[in-house]
C-alpha cells in the first residue's frame, strides 16, 4: 500500500534531505522509522531534496508498506519515532501510480531575510543582512526571472536540462523581516539561493540587472552570490 505524508522539519538539525551513510538526514530518519514499523526495508521518495540547513513547512514524501496501517495510526507512530525536529502533519493512502516528485504541479519556496540587530536565536532560521536593502530595485530585477528560462547560470550541478518556469516572485515586508516567495514548476539545486543572491547583488549595486538578462540568455557571466541555506523554506507542494 502506498502512503503520502506531508512533513515539516527544522533543517538546521540535519545534513539535508537525501540519505547519507554517516550523517543524520530527513530521508534516513524516515526510512529507519518506517522499516521498524513495517518490519521490511522501506525507501521513501520526496518531492524535492532540500540541502543542509534548509527547512520545510510542507515537504511531501511517498512510500510503500507491506502492511496496511490506518493513516492516523501511522501518523501517530511515526511522530513518536522521528521527533522532535521532524513532524508528520498529514498521512493518507494514495494510488500506486502516485509519485511525490513526478506528480508535482507546483512548488512554493520562501526565503527569509532579517535586517535588524543581530540575534543569535535567529541564526539558523534567517539570513542576516545588516546592509540597507533597495527592495524596489530587487522587485524590478525579480521580474526578469518570471516565465520560462534556462537557469543554467543559477543552479549547481550538471544536468541535461536546466529549463524551468517561475510563475510568481513576491515580496512581503514585516517589521525587520523580508520574505521573498517563489512559485514555480521545478526548482534545481541552489536555484532559489542563487536567484536571491543575484537580487541582493543588484540591491547592493555590485551587479547590474542587465547581467541577469545575459545569464538567462545563456551568456557566460561572472557568478552571482549564493544566499545562505538557513533562510530557505520549502513552503508548499501542490499536486
Amino acid at each position: 500500500m502506498r502512503y503520502l505524508i506531508r512533513i515539516s522539519y527544522d533543517g538546521s538539525k540535519f545534513y539535508g534531505f537525501q540519505r547519507l551513510k554517516n550523517h543524520s538526514t530527513i530521508q534516513k530518519s524516515l526510512e529507519e522509522a518506517l522499516t521498524k514499523i513495517d518490519g521490511n526495508p522501506v525507501v521513501v521518495k520526496g518531492a524535492g531534496r532540500t540541502d543542509r540547513g534548509v527547512h520545510a513547512n510542507d515537504q511531501c514524501v511517498h512510500f510503500d508498506l507491506n502492511h496496511e496501517i490506518p493513516s492516523e495510526g501511522l501518523k501517530s507512530i511515526l511522530n513518536k519515532l522521528i521527533g522532535p525536529y521532524i513532524y508528520v502533519k498529514t498521512c493518507e493512502v494514495v494510488s500506486l501510480d502516485f509519485h511525490a516528485r513526478f506528480s508535482v504541479k507546483q512548488k512554493t519556496y520562501r526565503y527569509r531575510i532579517y535586517f535588524g540587530s543581530y540575534c543569535p536565536q535567529l541564526y539558523d532560521y534567517v539570513t542576516f543582512y545588516p546592509k540597507s536593502l533597495d527592495i524596489n530595485l530587487m522587485k524590478e530585477a525579480s521580474k526578469l526571472f518570471l516565465g520560462v528560462h534556462d537557469f543554467r547560470m543559477f543552479v549547481s550541478g550538471e544536468r541535461e536540462n536546466n529549463m524551468s518556469i517561475l510563475y510568481d516572485i513576491s515580496f512581503h515586508e514585516e517589521e525587520e523581516f523580508l520574505d521573498i516567495i517563489f512559485v514555480g514548476r521545478s526548482f534545481y539545486r541552489y536555484m532559489v539561493r542563487n536567484i536571491v543572491g543575484a537580487l541582493l547583488d543588484v540591491s547592493s549595486k555590485k551587479r547590474e540587472s542587465s547581467e541577469i538578462v545575459r545569464a538567462l540568455n545563456g551568456e557566460e557571466v561572472k557568478q552571482f552570490s549564493t544566499a545562505m541555506s538557513q533562510g530557505l523554506y520549502l513552503e508548499k507542494i501542490e499536486y
